[in-house]
């Protein structure tokens, strides 16, 4: 579908909706579109207006005071995840299930597990979710 501007002599202006150019080229020869306003079929394709939006260029103190404030967060965040969470490494998914059968005590961990390990933790209903560690800037890891 292609949309057109149309105006008649008259100076009425509306939109028409088309199959294509050819399709309203047929119907224009044809007598088949009228100026819903006055009946006219002297009607042809306008230039469609539109509209660029102005505003003020961005603020780059404001832009590096964001980027400052989102390097924070994530930062306290991997804090509390490394303050609160044993890491159990590669071992995850066996920790996760000694601990759902009640054979280790319940506490928070992290590590990582294979996609394999992810579908056997589900099946066994143990809830866990992922989330990306970057590696910190002041570790060799």
């Amino acid at each position: 579908m292609i949309a057109y501007d149309l105006q008649c002599t008259d100076g009425h202006t509306f939109e028409g909706w088309f199959e294509d150019r050819k399709a309203y080229l047929d119907q224009q020869k044809k007598g088949l579109i009228t100026c819903p306003v006055c009946n006219s079929t002297s009607v042809d394709i306008v230039p469609s207006t539109f509209a660029i939006k102005s505003g003020s260029p961005p603020n780059l103190k404001e832009i590096a005071t964001e980027k400052a404030q989102l390097e924070k967060i994530g930062k306290e965040a991997i804090e509390f995840v490394e303050k609160n969470f044993d890491d159990v490494g590669a071992d995850f998914a066996k920790e996760a299930l000694k601990i759902h059968y009640g054979a280790s005590e319940p506490r928070n961990i992290r590590g990582v597990s294979t996609k394999e390990e992810e579908k056997t933790l589900k099946k066994e209903g143990i809830e866990f979710f992922k989330i990306p560690m970057p590696v910190r800037p002041d570790t060799d890891s």
